[in-house]
């Protein structure tokens, strides 16, 4: 199972719609508000590494009002 943390950076006053959009893409597993230099952390799953990375550049990326994403991948098998 690939997993990655997306960090987001929204339009002001946006994060309640960007948190809930978020909630209803499937690969998206968990969504919390911060504070920071990044409004949003979203955990995303799939089963493969290509299937992450479409989730993330297809429906993530591509929405309104995010104005941008840092990804962090998760090495599989380290800190278990």
């Amino acid at each position: 199972m690939a997993e990655a943390y997306v960090l987001v950076n929204c339009d002001l006053g946006a994060e309640e719609e960007i948190i809930s959009g978020l909630k209803q893409i499937e690969q998206v597993k968990e969504v919390h508000g911060t504070f920071g230099a990044y409004d949003i952390i979203a955990k995303v799953q799939a089963e493969s590494t290509d299937k992450l990375r479409e989730a993330i550049t297809w429906k993530i990326r591509k929405m309104a009002k995010i104005r941008s994403t840092l990804t962090l991948t998760v090495v599989e098998g380290q800190g278990e």
